[in-house]
């Protein structure tokens, strides 16, 4: 048997800021962080959608929105709703003070669709996204260009932009199969750690396509996929899905009988703030007007939450407030009682204890943490 060492003198306690100091100075990047006082890992800022029920089920115990300093997907059907759900994030990031960098791919961006969706055109970049290779360039060059700005840049869309090598081909897709897959499987593991540490924000706009499968089971759980490889499924902290109904009841319509909206809904596809799988839905207005119908969403939220503190019974709606009082409405009178801000406070209260919720290892409730 070998011999057994005795301690006889216990290790001092190490100095975690020289420590700090020493791995910053060695990597020549502030890589070291201290996470009492800077933890680059934590979400401390939200861009809010426009949706008030999509920003209560983005993040377990918080009101979020699209996380600050992170990758987020959102991907979709045709005219489901993408571009204009990057718009209105632009227009909320500019209310928020950040610049705004939108990569467009398409050309296809309204100045006046813009506007009326609020974003200040004269405070936006707006960049071609000619390449892959070039739109990733410049959101780095832009961070080391201008340290101190938190950009969120807004990429729509990924599936639409081409590689240099695919501009440089003919047309067979088999001479440049899976490039834009490896390109991202080099650029993201290069960004992520850039983007947290300046607190930029990338939002990537793709698109669904039919999953092709002779796998029946696979076919019926997963009908769609979003293309542009596994780096983008491993990399983006947030990847939310639309989708839309094809009802005649999932359009709005004019006096007239144009159409100038259509239903929404969303799925949180992957999310490192322990909600995915959480599903909600909207309307959204494309025509004269432009913006979510937000608050008549509420109601089918509440609808959905089985709260206790709401019920319904022969046409009417019942809220019922803290101190047992209820309130009786019909649907029709909906937006107009939200006027009432005292209902409206009360509505929200529901809303954040049913829908945003956190539990502790033991599964019981902790307050609603409402920043």
């Amino acid at each position: 048997m070998g011999k057994v060492i005795k301690m006889t003198k216990k290790p001092g306690k190490i100095d975690i800021s020289a420590m700090k100091k020493f791995v910053n100075k060695k990597v020549g990047l502030d890589v070291a962080h201290d996470l009492r006082q800077d933890n680059p890992t934590e979400v401390k800022t939200w861009i809010p959608t426009g949706s008030r029920w999509l920003d209560s089920i983005t993040c377990r115990g918080k009101y979020g929105g699209i996380p600050v300093g992170k990758i987020t997907e959102i991907a979709g059907l045709s005219s489901a709703g993408k571009s204009f759900m990057a718009v209105q994030i632009a227009a909320n990031a500019q209310r928020m003070g950040h610049t705004v960098v939108y990569f467009d791919a398409e050309s296809a961006i309204d100045p006046m669709f813009l506007k009326d969706a609020g974003v200040n055109t004269d405070e936006l970049l707006y960049v071609q996204a000619v390449s892959v290779e070039k739109t990733l360039e410049t959101i780095e060059d832009l961070m080391g260009e201008y340290p101190e700005t938190q950009f969120p840049f807004i990429w729509d869309s990924i599936a639409a932009t081409s590689s240099e090598k695919e501009i440089e081909s003919d047309y067979n897709p088999q001479s440049t199969m899976a490039v834009k897959p490896r390109i991202f499987a080099k650029a993201f593991p290069k960004l992520t750690i850039p983007l947290a540490n300046q607190q930029c924000t990338l939002l990537l706009i793709n698109q669904l396509k039919t999953n092709i499968t002779n796998n029946m089971a696979e076919q019926m759980t997963t009908p769609y996929i979003a293309p542009g490889g596994k780096a983008i499924v491993y990399f983006t902290s947030m990847r939310i899905w639309l989708t839309k109904r094809k009802a005649k009841a999932s359009f709005v319509t004019d006096d007239t009988g144009l159409r100038i909206g259509s239903e929404v809904k969303c799925k949180i596809e992957k999310s490192r703030f322990g909600t995915e799988g959480r599903t909600c839905a909207f309307k959204i207005l494309w025509g004269s007007k432009v913006g979510i119908q937000d608050e008549e969403s509420w109601l089918e939220a509440l609808r959905l939450s089985q709260s206790d503190r709401f019920r319904v019974g022969g046409g009417w709606y019942y809220l019922t407030d803290s101190k047992g009082k209820e309130h009786k409405f019909r649907s029709s009178s909906w937006l107009d009682k939200l006027k009432d801000q005292k209902f409206k406070s009360l509505v929200f209260e529901i809303m954040d204890e049913e829908i945003i919720k956190k539990f502790d290892t033991e599964g019981k409730n902790f307050e609603v943490d409402k920043e």
